[in-house]
């Protein structure tokens, strides 16, 4: 039976060796609740041991937990060979972590800048080439890059967010396109304002918030499990032959 032909059970990941980025919170500890409930065997990974243990203790899977801080330049390679030690390889890469520093161009933060990209942009690219890598090595597997509807139209305050995430969508093209033949998929999920805490934090001002969900159609923001579920999709069977795409999870805005 093919993955099209198995129906919902394509849209199990039992036994899959998931790493997720960002998940001591927000869209990334969402996630891990989604993958862990199809099965899959995690691997969590952030800057605070404790709060990625805290949500490790709520998930009914095997789930080991790896420090990493993807701010610094090691980060990404040193991440790569630690979680392929948890459970002996990868099967899904869930590059989930990013910050932001909402500014506008005049007020542009050089450091701020500097962290965005190295976040947003350079520490998943790296984690992904590295772990697409041994994918590819071991014939199977599939990448999924939370991005953002940033990336792919401009937003006001978010210079070097939107430069971050468009450039990380162009690079997860690129995986697709050279390790797709090798059974190596990759693709990116392109959510508008997410409410989580730091989505919270940005868009919890009305009078900031009321011009964005006018550009909305479905005229609200999305809710956390709605970019999980898309993100659970693409890593698994159901999405075989999805390969280099980049989906919004957005309402509409886009088209708006």
């Amino acid at each position: 039976m093919s993955a099209v032909d198995s129906g919902s059970t394509a849209l199990r990941l039992d036994g899959k060796r998931v790493l997720i980025t960002g998940a001591s919170r927000g869209i990334g500890a969402n996630i891990a609740r989604t993958f862990a409930a199809a099965g899959a065997r995690l691997i969590l990974s952030g800057r605070d041991h404790d709060l990625l243990d805290t949500v490790a203790r709520t998930l009914d899977t095997d789930t080991e937990v790896v420090v990493a801080d993807l701010s610094t330049t090691t980060g990404p390679d040193a991440l790569a060979v630690d979680a392929a030690r948890v459970f002996g390889g990868i099967d899904v890469l869930i590059n989930n972590a990013g910050i932001s520093y909402p500014e506008n161009v005049a007020s542009l933060d050089t450091a701020h800048f500097d962290e965005v990209i190295q976040v947003n942009l350079r520490a998943p690219s790296v984690l992904a080439a590295r772990v697409g890598r041994a994918m590819a090595e071991a014939g199977s597997g599939s990448i999924v890059t939370i991005a953002s509807a940033a990336a792919l139209r401009p937003l006001p305050e978010h210079y070097a967010y939107c430069t971050s995430k468009a450039g990380l969508i162009m690079a997860t093209k690129v995986l697709a396109l050279e390790l797709g033949g090798h059974g190596v998929r990759a693709n990116s999920v392109c959510p508008t304002v997410v409410l989580t805490e730091m989505g919270q934090k940005v868009w919890g001002d009305p009078v900031k918030s009321a011009p964005m969900l006018e550009r909305i159609p479905a005229g609200r923001f999305a809710e956390p499990s709605e970019v999980s579920t898309t993100a659970l999709w693409l890593a698994s069977d159901a999405a075989a032959m999805i390969n280099g795409i980049d989906i919004p999870v957005d309402g509409g805005y886009l088209v708006s």
